[in-house]
């Protein structure tokens, strides 16, 4: 008796739409947290997988109590999604590339106020990319860490700018500056009319401090650990009236504080011991052929790093 031929079918749109669904659930770690990155609800995203294992014929992964975690065959699912989509992406930006004249919009992320910190030479960047494709549309916005992070894997952005925190796996990550942050406290604080000297550390550990709200490197965390961390402000503009207010402390960069300690509404405290230095990256994601633009940008990035400032 004749046996029937398996013959696969062929992956659908549906199918790469599953796929991708998937994929993004695999990276942040569960249905919950890919809830903001995908735009949809968890009920939502539960259906999706379970059409997606229904399709499959198997058990992408287990959920539940104890989390969020990949079967032995959604571990090879997810492997070969990685390779599935880099292939798609290539084909595209492969197509891109036929085209002389880099063209379509770059969309940038940058952490903070950093887009206009002089290390980054930013403003030169863009003169530099409008020079050589002018035909580029840029488009720039400030966001936090974690948020640039989950617009470049889910395809919103090209490139992110932002302090070295973690890596993530899908991402590659480049150093572009470094730059020392040192605590700082409002002329309403007691320790203002202070020296260095006349400050403890008990004094210090006691006082009010505002926290990033993410996690440093490993040498801001030993800085901050010490301190009583009692607010919250991510953005630099958001934690200025935090230390302007004469309550709390905060570590800022040089480049963002030196116009208020000129006018005399900020000093810094103890520079040579409360300070710890961040590097900052340029981000995007791994990709087997990379995208013109994002090379493009990268490229007058590193030409610029290793040339004097205009």
């Amino acid at each position: 008796m004749r046996k029937d031929t398996f013959v696969p079918r062929p992956v659908s749109e549906y199918d790469l739409r599953l796929l991708r669904i998937f994929k993004v659930v695999v990276e942040c770690g569960g249905f919950a947290k890919a809830e903001p990155v995908l735009n949809i609800t968890r009920s939502t995203i539960s259906v999706h997988i379970s059409n997606l294992e229904s399709r499959m014929k198997f058990k992408l992964a287990k959920r539940g109590r104890g989390g969020f975690a990949l079967t032995e065959q959604g571990k090879v699912v997810y492997e070969a999604s990685l390779k599935l989509f880099d292939t798609l992406n290539g084909f595209s930006v492969l197509i891109s590339s036929l085209d002389v004249e880099v063209s379509g919009e770059l969309v940038i992320l940058c952490s903070d106020n950093v887009a206009v910190s002089p290390q980054l030479r930013l403003p030169e960047v863009i003169a530099t990319l409008n020079d050589r494709a002018p035909k580029l549309q840029i488009a720039i916005n400030n966001d936090t860490a974690p948020s640039i992070e989950n617009a470049l894997l889910a395809g919103q952005a090209h490139v992110g700018i932002m302090p070295e925190f973690r890596n993530i796996d899908a991402l590659s990550y480049q150093p572009n500056f470094e730059e020392r942050f040192i605590l700082c406290c409002g002329n309403k604080h007691p320790f203002f009319t202070l020296s260095d000297d006349d400050i403890s550390d008990e004094m210090l550990h006691a006082s009010q401090t505002v926290y990033p709200g993410v996690d440093v490197n490993s040498a801001g965390i030993e800085q901050l650990r010490r301190l009583n961390l009692s607010a919250r402000a991510y953005q630099f503009d958001t934690r200025t009236p935090l230390v302007l207010s004469g309550r709390y402390l905060g570590f800022f960069p040089l480049s963002y504080i030196q116009p208020y300690i000129n006018r005399g509404q900020v000093r810094l405290v103890q520079p040579a011991e409360r300070y710890y230095d961040l590097r900052h990256v340029i981000v995007h994601r791994q990709s087997s052929v990379m995208d013109t633009k994002v090379r493009l940008f990268l490229d007058v990035c590193d030409e610029l790093a290793r040339s004097p400032a205009s």
